[in-house]
């Protein structure tokens, strides 16, 4: 089968999900609040923990490897949310649409360019965690980069989807106390889950972030890849797929 005949068959165009991707990287490369903000926060509030914790070795090495399924969730959620409503509000979106481009070329480019970003975003956070800031993990560091780069496509894929609802970018941030911060506070960084009232403990196990402190706890507190981290990887990649689907019908022509 020929290229031509393969890229009609595919649901999405390579070249315009390409095209997207570079767009949104060169329009992200100039706001340089979004940049820092993708890049530098994490790092900032990996150090703001240490010094937090700097009289108490343990509780560090034990919330600082779990945090990498929290900071970047609600770093690029930020990021991807006002970043999206300003493509919808500005009109930029809807001329997209008024063209031969399938919604799915829009979301994946989207995809793609905050991939990258991510992919940067966890390279930083945990070569300054592990090196200069000493946290410890038995396991090896690219375990935590795989997960702060799945918990940076999760804020991604939520979003994206928020940015379908919100009319301006202040209600962006105001989906962020509704969405996210529930998934914080039952994630189990501050109780272990199954020292929660039950409900509690129910609602905890639906809940992406979830599995993604629990398999940055297991990428620190075990030397290779267990069984459970995979499994969590794979759950919180599998909600990132559907999150992005629903993403993707969402733009309406």
């Amino acid at each position: 089968m020929s290229t031509a005949r393969l890229a009609e068959r595919l649901p999405f165009s390579p070249t315009i999900t390409g095209a997207t991707t570079v767009r949104v990287l060169q329009q992200v490369s100039r706001d340089k609040g979004s940049t820092a903000l993708l890049l530098g926060i994490p790092c900032m509030l990996m150090v703001l923990l240490k010094l937090m914790f700097h009289d108490s070795e343990a509780t560090l090495q034990r919330v600082g490897p779990q945090v990498f399924g929290v900071f970047p969730v609600i770093v690029m959620y930020l990021v991807a949310s006002v970043s999206t409503l300003r493509e919808r509000t500005t009109g930029t979106a809807e001329r997209l649409l008024t063209m031969p481009v399938r919604r799915l070329d829009i979301v994946l480019g989207y995809s793609l360019a905050f991939t990258v970003l991510a992919l940067l975003q966890a390279v930083l956070s945990t070569l300054l965690s592990v090196g200069p800031l000493g946290l410890d993990i038995k396991g090896p560091a690219y375990l935590l980069m795989v997960i702060a780069m799945l918990g940076a496509l999760l804020g991604l894929a939520l979003g994206l989807l928020v940015s379908a609802f919100a009319r301006n970018e202040f209600q962006a941030v105001q989906f962020l106390p509704a969405g996210v911060l529930p998934q914080f506070l039952m994630c189990g960084l501050f109780v272990p889950r199954d020292e929660m009232q039950g409900a509690l403990s129910a609602v905890a196990k639906v809940m992406p972030m979830t599995y993604a402190v629990q398999a940055a706890g297991e990428a620190a507190n075990h030397p290779g890849v267990t069984g459970v981290f995979v499994r969590d990887a794979l759950l919180i990649l599998a909600c990132v797929v559907l999150v992005l689907v629903a993403s993707a019908a969402t733009l309406k022509r």
